[in-house]
């Protein structure tokens, strides 16, 4: 006769092999069986390289797998970018930052590639602000741009490179005000505003999560948000926005993401709209970064995610055309006028 103990256990061992029998190894279409590979084609410490590490984690307690970031800094973000584009597209390279420059790139004769090209995953969208050097006389933003109007093309400003957030911004801001600006670009946006806090230039453009710790230290001085509302920073106050100075200025939004070729395998593009829609979209991390970073919580994928990227890459595209930075006009890719 089997004792009760061991018909109990019995039992239990059964129950365990019908629930292995009848659940998944895994609830997603793919698991990776190696690490993912996630470019940066920026320096550490910038705003794509902040956000891409807290996204990565995500990624890996969803997964079971890890997503190691590597920096790839240089050529405007065309060297990382490229490395993935010219990659397997299976997967398993991804390149991180601010898709709307894949936009912009052909424009600018850096690499042939378009929009259209890639696949889209949002997690944040943030917002440039001018800083200052402290030490620098420049008050409030009517002082800069005073500055700028009596010395054309003598006030430095720092920023990661053509198509940066940082260098947008400063082309929007010249545009807008009729003036003219030295650019000194960086690897990164880091990079650059380390050199305006140590006196390397006198001003940055970059983004605000590259810049409030800064702020915060009083290392740098904020004197406008580009954006039509107040910027909020913790632990620091308002950031008056820039319209109150230049009401005609054109402003395209900075949407930071992942993104892949579109061949990626199908299951692997259903693997990651699920991760997004059920990780991505509901992290604590990622609320927690945006409310310290001074940035939008704005996790989005597909068709979405497309329609508020190519918004932003058409306003900068003229932008950079109206500068003289192009190749040739936006017009001949389809892009229209805004």
């Amino acid at each position: 006769m089997v004792g009760p103990w061991r018909l109990a256990a019995a039992l239990v061992a059964v129950a365990g092999l019908i629930a292995c029998d009848s659940e998944p190894e895994s609830k997603y279409p793919w698991a990776p069986d190696k690490p993912v590979t996630v470019i940066v084609p920026w320096a550490a410490g910038g705003s794509t390289d902040q956000v891409s590490r807290v996204v990565a984690g995500e990624l890996e307690t969803a997964l079971g797998q890890k997503f190691v970031v590597v920096n790839q800094p240089g050529a405007s973000g065309t060297i990382g970018k490229g490395n993935v584009w010219n990659a397997a597209h299976d997967g398993y390279t991804w390149a991180a930052g601010a898709p709307k420059q894949l936009g912009e790139y052909k424009l600018l004769g850096l690499m042939d590639t378009k929009l259209d090209d890639w696949l889209l995953y949002l997690d944040v969208t943030a917002v440039q602000v001018v800083g200052v050097n402290p030490d620098s006389p420049y008050q409030t933003m009517a002082d800069l741009l005073e500055a700028m109007k009596a010395h054309p093309g003598a006030v430095a400003i720092a920023t990661a490179g053509a198509t940066s957030a940082g260098h947008l911004a400063a082309e929007s801001i010249a545009q807008a005000a009729g003036i003219e600006y030295r650019h000194v670009t960086y690897d990164g946006g880091n990079p650059a505003v380390i050199a305006t806090v140590a006196g390397e230039t006198e001003v940055t453009t970059q983004l605000a999560q590259e810049q409030v710790e800064m702020i915060r230290a009083g290392r740098i001085r904020p004197l406008a948000v580009l954006a039509e509302e107040p910027l909020e920073i913790p632990d620091y106050g308002t950031v008056p926005p820039i319209t109150d100075w230049l009401p005609d200025i054109k402003l395209a939004k900075t949407e930071f993401g992942l993104f892949a070729p579109t061949d990626i395998p199908a299951e692997v593009k259903e693997t990651m709209d699920m991760v997004w829609e059920e990780k991505i979209a509901n992290s604590q991390a990622l609320k927690d970064y945006a409310a310290e970073r001074a940035v939008l919580f704005t996790p989005v994928h597909g068709e979405e995610a497309m329609t508020r990227v190519r918004r932003s890459a058409q306003i900068e595209a003229w932008m950079l055309h109206a500068a003289g930075r192009t190749v040739m006009s936006p017009e001949e890719l389809g892009i229209p006028k805004p």
